[in-house]
């Protein structure tokens, strides 16, 4: 997969689509996933303009999977899920949608079955208030 600035996460690094944002840093965003797989579905997405894992930089990738601890760990405690699903896919054939590499925090409650990737668009209230009980928690930390 190559990589094209055109794709929806450089747009928003840019600053030329909106997200909910959670968490930032110089190398790193987080922000609500618009299709959500589960309740406070976060994504990780390094600054440096990269398709997939094999060609991120060591600085962004300690960058961006710190922050998705961290997330992780306000996920747990904003909003007690039995369990926290952290993943990357490369490549479409593992089930990657987006050109530029990025990382899922999901929280996983026990017999709830995951969304469809990547399907159905949530209510932007119900992101902005997940995403305010998760702001919390990392302030936390």
């Amino acid at each position: 997969m190559s990589y094209n600035d055109s794709n929806p996460f450089a747009k928003i690094l840019r600053g030329e689509l909106p997200c909910i944002k959670v968490a930032e840093n110089d190398r790193a965003l987080a922000f609500m996933d618009l299709m959500p797989q589960a309740d406070g579905h976060l994504l990780v997405v390094p600054k440096e303009a990269v398709a997939e894992i094999f060609d991120l930089s060591d600085a962004s990738l300690v960058a961006s999977m710190r922050m998705a601890q961290k997330l992780a760990i306000a996920v747990r405690a904003a909003l007690r899920p039995d369990g926290v699903f952290i993943g990357q896919f490369n490549g479409a054939a593992a089930g990657q949608t987006v050109p530029h590499v990025h990382f899922h925090v999901i929280p996983r409650w026990e017999g709830q079955s995951l969304k469809m990737h990547a399907r159905e668009p949530a209510d932007t209230d119900t992101l902005e208030a997940l995403a305010k009980r998760i702001r919390e928690h990392w302030r936390a930390h």
